[in-house]
């Protein structure tokens, strides 16, 4: 408020305080306290509704008789997961066992060292002159088959010559068939200059002839050479496995394993 607002306010007090009004007002007796009643209702007027009382909190819910626990129950413990079967054993092929005295060479040209498998055989003893050696062994092998026919053997390998004496005019041999099995007892019937037993076994080293049978004698001295020059001494035995025949000693496509057997 300004300054000329603020004297023309007083002055209006002023002037009101000295009116007659307001001398008179305020000489008059102050006011009694009159005691403040209710009017009574109308006699029409239908009677108050008592007061009602205020409804009572419902009663807390008893506690159910479940566990006292709201806390989750434990997972029961997983079964143990089923052990997984045993593998099925599968059944091993079974090698069929080898017509030769030793696994065939991975180099016919070179010679090798072998362990001969002992199998069982029939056995022809015989001599022969080097001249009629190659007709004279196929003589005896074709008795064997025809022997071990008769006693209802199975031939199972390649014929095999055993040298058990040479010289100059021939040499002495064993021949021998090999056969799946031999019979508890000398089959009946069979001659008397067959027996029965097995081929050679043990450590051997082996060399490959492919050639004429005629030729044979050239193998023989690139033996003697290299066991020369590598300083072993073999046994005086001999043996030779034939792998192909031919039609007579001539023929080239004859196959002969040669194998020599160290003293030591």
């Amino acid at each position: 408020m300004s300054r000329s607002g603020l004297i023309a306010q007083s002055v209006l007090v002023v002037l009101i305080a000295s009116s007659p009004a307001f001398v008179a007002f305020a000489q008059s007796p102050p006011p009694v306290a009159v005691e403040s009643r209710p009017l009574p209702p109308p006699a029409d007027a239908p009677p108050a509704p008592a007061p009602t009382a205020a409804p009572a909190p419902a009663p807390a819910p008893a506690p159910s008789a479940g566990p006292a626990s709201t806390a989750p129950e434990a997972p029961a413990a997983a079964a143990p997961a089923p052990a997984a079967p045993a593998p099925v054993q599968q059944a091993q092929p079974v090698a069929p066992p080898s017509k030769f005295l030793a696994p065939p060479p991975a180099d016919p040209s070179i010679p090798d060292e072998v362990v001969l498998v002992s199998k069982p055989a029939i056995i022809l003893k015989g001599q022969s002159s080097w001249d009629d050696g190659y007709e004279r062994l196929m003589g005896a092998f074709r008795k064997l088959d025809a022997e071990a026919k008769k006693a209802g053997l199975v031939v199972s390998g390649r014929p095999v010559t055993l040298f058990v004496d040479t010289d100059d005019q021939g040499f002495r041999y064993e021949a021998l068939l090999p056969v799946e099995t031999l019979p508890a007892q000398r089959p009946a019937g069979m001659p008397a200059d067959i027996r029965l037993g097995g081929t050679p076994e043990g450590k051997a080293i082996r060399f490959v002839h492919q050639a004429a049978y005629d030729d044979i004698d050239s193998t023989y001295e690139a033996i003697t050479a290299y066991l020369d020059l590598k300083g072993i001494e073999v046994k005086d035995t001999l043996i030779e496995e034939y792998v192909e025949f031919g039609k007579d000693a001539a023929d080239g496509a004859i196959e002969i394993n040669i194998y020599v057997q160290p003293r030591k």
